[in-house]
Parts: structure tokens; sequence; C-alpha cells
């Protein structure tokens, strides 16, 4: 089983922390410093509010990930207990974004090393001017696995709304489920006969 991240949304208070350390945490440069150099503002995950909920939307790491599986060159695999996006190869055909059930895969702008990449040989003429076109790119939680910390979302939430899911806590929970409802029906005498 995949590791993700998981809202309670009666906890979420709709404060977009986690939106501004994940940012934050995948910014090369100090993104506070240079907000008027760089002023792209890309999280990999986003707070959802309605009338009757808040909580942040994240990438889920399927264990059989559409996004995956429509993937036309491979770009998004199954790395160890999560799902990556190679950002490299993505060609921006958008699938990925279109199949995904949670909503959670955004294109953004192409970057290395602090620069916007250009796609290669394509124009788009906006406003009636004529501009090489910028790449974009899929995007999406990777749970922060270049910092080694574990997802920074989780870390910083003031309201302990997220949490890390790894395979080994979601088995003992169901085990302890399991339990827990065992000794439910023995409290009212077994099974329920009709």
């Amino acid at each position: 089983m995949n590791s993700f991240v998981i809202a309670d949304p009666g906890l979420c208070i709709g404060c977009h922390t986690c939106e501004v350390a994940c940012v934050a945490a995948h910014s090369a440069n100090n993104m506070f410093l240079q907000q008027e150099e760089n002023p792209d503002f890309y999280p990999r995950l986003r707070v959802t509010e309605t009338d009757q909920v808040t909580a942040p939307v994240q990438c889920r790491h399927c264990e059989d990930a559409p996004c995956a599986n429509v993937c036309p060159n491979g770009s998004i695999t199954n790395n160890s207990s999560s799902i990556s996006i190679n950002q490299d190869t993505c060609i921006g055909c958008k699938t990925c974004m279109l199949v995904c059930p949670y909503g959670a895969i955004a294109m953004v702008p192409a970057s290395r090393d602090g620069q916007r990449q250009i796609q290669a040989g394509l124009r788009s003429n906006a406003s009636g001017v004529w501009a090489r076109k910028e790449r974009l790119v899929a995007s999406k939680c990777d749970l922060c696995d270049e910092s080694g910390n574990g997802p920074e979302c989780v870390r910083i939430c003031p309201t302990h709304a997220l949490q890390l899911v790894v395979p080994g806590n979601v088995t003992e929970s169901i085990a302890a489920k399991r339990t827990a409802s065992a000794q439910t029906l023995q409290q009212f005498g077994g099974l329920i006969r009709f």
C-alpha cells in the first residue's frame, strides 16, 4: 500500500498554512524573500472551502493510480510507496489531470534552476503578440520525498487536521477497529438473530 496524507475536515480551519508550507518546501530559493522576482504560488495541495466543509485536497497516491495508467510516456510511476511525476519527461498532455478522481493534479509552468522553461518550437498569440510558449507540466503532492522529513503540510498544520497514513499504521488501525467491533458485538450479546 502507498502512503498518503488525509485531512480531517472537522479540524481544518481553512487557514491555508499547509499551502504556504508546501510551496516553501518545494521552493529552490526563499520564496518569501524573492516574492517580487518570483510571484508564482503553486502548492501541491489545495484547500477547498464550501458552506459545509473546509479541507485540503491532495493526491491519495492510489494503488491502481488512474493518472499513471493513462500517462502516454510513463512519466507517472509508483516510486516505492508513493506515486511520482517525472516533470522532466512530462509532455503536458493534461490526461492525468482529467482522470484524477480527487482533482489533485494541476498543470504548472516548468522551471529549472529558477528559470521557466519554454516549449521547443511552440509560440502563442497572446493579445496579438506572438511569443514563445511556456512549458507546462503536471504537479501533485510528492509527500515531500526529497526533504526526508515527511510532508511539510502535516508538520506545520496548526490544528493537526492533516495526518500521514503509512501502510503499517493502516493495518494496525484496521485491526483495532475490528477488535472494537467484536467487543461491541459481545456487549450486545452477540449477533442479532432474525
